[in-house]
């Protein structure tokens, strides 16, 4: 098997990326999604081959960029490629900052981890564009991938295989973004988790 083909396999992004679509319906909803699941990847043995599966993705991804970066041409090219980019980078920042609000925090890193950077002043103005990007990026990345399995097919038919992912993509991150921010629904945050950003 390539390494394209293994770095196909990242089932275990779309499960993460499902626990945040459920903070849609709420933190209670996002919170509940996420102690189901908890089980499973932080499981002695899960756990650290899940990371492992990360830090391959973000390689394997940046060396596949590099690797056809002189033969790379075309917006569809240019955009599997600054997608993925986006995804490695963000993946090593959020899995890090994730285990160190574990590790030296202490803290729950549940859905109030997240939501804190999005009510605070001026940390919103990063951590909206950082998770919006991230999912926009995941699915315009997803499209891609789609649009190369039906290169055979009509210009129209690669046209719906990546616009409609990266349109459900940049829909997904807005309501995430809104959900996180505590736009649909109200939002209270314990004070451990605020006090990170004084």
């Amino acid at each position: 098997m390539s390494i394209r083909k293994v770095h196909r396999l990242a089932a275990y992004l779309l499960l993460h990326l499902a626990n945040h679509l459920a903070a849609i319906a709420g933190a209670h909803a996002h919170i509940a999604v996420m102690e189901a699941i908890r089980p499973l990847y932080r499981h002695a043995v899960v756990e650290p081959v899940l990371l492992a599966c990360v830090l391959f993705q973000c390689g394997s991804g940046t060396w596949l960029v590099r690797q056809k970066w002189k033969e790379r041409s075309g917006l569809v090219a240019w955009l599997q490629a600054g997608s993925g980019i986006y995804l490695a980078l963000f993946l090593l920042f959020h899995v890090g900052a994730v285990l160190f609000g574990r590790a030296a925090l202490e803290l729950d890193t549940n859905f109030y981890y997240a939501a804190a950077g999005f009510v605070r002043m001026p940390y919103a103005l990063l951590f909206a564009p950082y998770y919006f990007f991230s999912v926009s990026a995941l699915f315009t990345h997803l499209g891609c991938a789609m649009y190369w399995q039906v290169q055979a097919r009509s210009l129209t038919v690669r046209r719906f295989a990546l616009g409609i992912p990266a349109g459900a993509g940049l829909l997904a991150a807005l309501l995430i973004d809104l959900a996180f921010a505590g736009m649909l629904h109200p939002l209270h945050i314990p004070a451990q988790y605020l006090t990170i950003y004084q």
